[in-house]
C-alpha cells in the first residue's frame, strides 16, 4: 500500500493560492503559460502515487488545450484528485466540493471532476450525491479524460471508472507539477495484489501490473538530461514489480530494476517507495548496498507488533517475519540505515497487551519515523464485512498518543545519531523559516537545514552536523 494522507512531501499551506484556505496535505497544480484556450485546476489528496496520477493527467490534457493555473477563479476545470483510504480523507473532498460549488454558481461554465480512489469508490453515486460534480474518473481511465469532456462540453455529466488489468500509462509523459526541479517521481507500477483486511486500494486501483522497465530507465535518463538530481519509483508494492518482455526474452524484478536505474548516473539519487515486508529480499538490499546513489532509506509498514493483529489484517507475515526483514536490513545496510513505518491503533479486536506489542516493536526497531493513525473503518473492506469495529474511541485516541510520543523519542535518538558526522545533502529549496539557509535531505531522508553561503539548489552538499530536533538536523557546510 503506498503511504498514506499526510505523507512526506506535501507543500505547506504557504504554498497553496492565497486565495484559498487548503489542508495542509493538498498539492495544488503550478502555473503554465502557453497561450492554451483553457486552464486546468488540480488538488491532489493523499499519497504520492496520487500526485504522480495528477501529473500524468495534466500531461493529458496539454495535449487537449489545457494550460495549468494555481487559481481556482481562472480555472475552466477543476479536478479533485482523491483518496479513500482514510473517511477523515473523503469528509475532507467532500467540504472542498461544498466550498466549490460557490466558485461554480459564480462560472456558470465551470466544469467540476472528481478523480482517483474516492471516483472508483463511490461511482456514478457520486454524480448523484454531488450535484456540483461534472465527471468522475477512476484511477485507470484518465486517458478517456478527453471524451468525458467532451460529454460534459455537450450537457452531459459523465463518468468512467473501469478499471484495468493492463493500463500503466508508460507511453506518457508527466507534466511535473509544483517541482522543485531537483526530485521528482516515477511510478514503476500500479495497482495492488495484496488483499489487507483493512485497506480499500485493491479495490479502487485495482490488480497488480508492472510497468515496461525500458520506459521506466528512459524516463528516468530524461528527467537527468533536464536537470534533476533525484527519483522516486513508486508503487503500492514495489518489491513485487516483475515485468516480462512481449515475447519472454527479458525478465525484471526489482532489484533488477533499481541497478538499472541506479546506472543512469551517479548523480542521479535513487529513492523508492513503498516496500512490502514480506516482498523485500536481500537481493534488494545487497543491490542497494552497492551502489552509491541508492538512498540507504526504506519505508517498510508493520501496522502492528503483533502476530494475531497482522493475521487479522491479512498482511501474511508474523511479527518474526518482520524482525527478521529489519537485521537483514542492519546487516547488510548498516545501523545508520533510515526505516520508517506505518502504525494502526486500535484494530479491530486488539487488546491492551497486543498494543503493548506494537510499542515493544518500536523499541526494537526504532524508527527514524512513522505514519501513524488509529483504525478507520473503510466500507467494502474485508475487515468492515467480516470483523467488528469493537476497539471504543477513546481506547484508539489513547493508543495512538502512546505510539505518536514513542515515536518522537526514537525519531530524536536517531536524529542524535547524526550529530558530529558529515552528510551529503541535496538542496531541494530554501529555508521555509529563513531565506539564509537552504534545506536538503541526506541519504537517509532526514531533512538537513544549513546556512546557504554560495550553494544553490541541486547541488551536493557535504554538511557537518553539529545539532537536531526529532525531525530535522542543523549544520554547515564543508568543504
Amino acid at each position: 500500500m503506498s503511504q498514506p494522507i499526510l505523507t512526506l512531501d506535501f507543500l505547506d499551506q504557504a504554498t497553496a493560492p492565497a486565495t484559498e484556505q487548503l489542508p495542509a496535505d493538498v498539492r495544488v497544480t503550478e502555473a503554465t503559460h502557453t497561450g492554451r484556450s483553457r486552464r486546468l485546476y488540480i488538488e491532489s489528496y493523499g499519497c504520492q502515487m496520487n500526485f504522480s496520477d495528477s501529473e500524468i493527467v495534466s500531461s493529458i490534457l496539454f495535449d487537449e488545450g489545457f494550460d495549468t493555473t494555481t487559481e481556482l477563479a481562472e480555472a475552466d476545470l477543476v479536478l479533485l484528485n482523491t483518496c479513500s483510504i482514510r473517511e477523515k480523507a473523503e469528509i475532507t473532498v467532500r467540504q472542498r466540493l461544498k466550498e466549490i460549488n460557490a466558485h461554480k454558481r459564480r462560472q456558470p461554465g465551470l466544469l467540476v471532476g472528481v478523480l482517483g480512489c474516492m471516483a472508483e469508490r463511490l461511482k456514478s453515486k457520486f454524480l448523484e450525491e454531488e450535484q456540483i460534480v461534472d465527471l468522475v474518473v477512476g484511477p485507470d481511465a484518465y486517458r478517456d479524460l478527453p471524451r468525458l469532456i467532451k460529454e460534459v462540453d455537450n450537457g452531459q455529466r459523465s463518468v468512467n471508472v473501469l478499471l484495468s488489468r493492463e493500463e500503466t500509462y508508460a507511453d506518457i509523459t508527466p507534466v511535473r507539477l509544483n517541482s522543485n526541479g531537483v526530485s521528482a517521481f516515477i511510478s514503476i507500477m500500479r495497482g495492488c495484489d495484496n488483499m489487507c483486511s483493512f485497506c480499500v486500494v485493491p479495490f479502487t486501483r485495482g490488480r497488480e501490473r508492472s510497468r515496461d522497465a525500458h520506459s521506466i530507465v528512459r524516463e528516468a535518463q530524461d528527467l537527468f538530461v533536464k536537470g534533476f538530481k533525484e527519483v522516486t519509483l513508486l508503487g503500492q508494492n514495489v518489491d513485487s514489480y516483475k515485468w516480462q518482455s512481449a515475447d519472454g526474452s527479458e525478465f525484471v524484478n526489482f532489484a533488477q530494476l533499481l541497478e538499472r536505474v541506479a546506472l543512469v548516473s551517479p548523480e542521479l539519487r535513487i529513492r523508492f517507495s513503498t516496500s512490502h515486508p514480506k516482498d523485500i529480499t536481500d537481493e534488494v538490499l545487497h543491490t542497494m548496498a552497492r551502489y552509491d546513489n541508492v538512498c540507504n532509506y526504506i519505508h517498510l509498514p508493520a501496522q502492528s507488533g503483533n502476530s494475531r493483529v497482522l493475521e487479522l489484517m491479512n498482511r501474511t507475515y508474523d511479527r518474526e517475519w518482520y524482525l527478521d526483514r529489519v537485521a537483514a536490513i542492519r546487516r547488510i545496510l548498516g545501523p545508520d540505515c533510515g526505516i520508517s513505518t506505518d502504525m494502526i491503533a486500535g484494530f479491530c479486536s486488539e487488546t491492551e497487551e497486543e498494543h503493548q506489542d506494537t510499542l515493544s516493536l518500536m523499541d526494537h526497531v526504532q524508527y527514524d519515523m512513522s505514519y501513524m493513525f488509529f483504525y478507520s473503518e473503510r466500507p467494502g473492506t474485508l475487515a468492515a464485512r467480516k470483523l467488528a469495529d469493537d476497539v471504543p474511541l477513546d481506547v484508539k485516541k489513547r493508543r495512538l498518543a502512546e505510539i505518536i510520543e514513542r515515536q518522537q523519542q526514537h525519531s530524536l535518538i536517531r536524529s542524535q545519531m547524526g550529530v558530529g558526522k558529515v552528510h551529503r545533502v541535496l538542496v531541494e529549496n530554501v529555508s521555509k523559516r529563513s531565506t539564509e539557509h537552504l534545506s536538503g535531505r541526506n541519504d537517509q531522508n532526514k531533512v538537513v537545514i544549513f546556512p546557504k553561503k554560495h550553494y544553490q539548489k541541486g547541488d551536493y552538499v557535504n554538511v557537518l552536523v553539529h545539532e537536531c530536533t526529532s525531525t530535522t538536523l542543523l549544520g554547515n557546510a564543508v568543504e
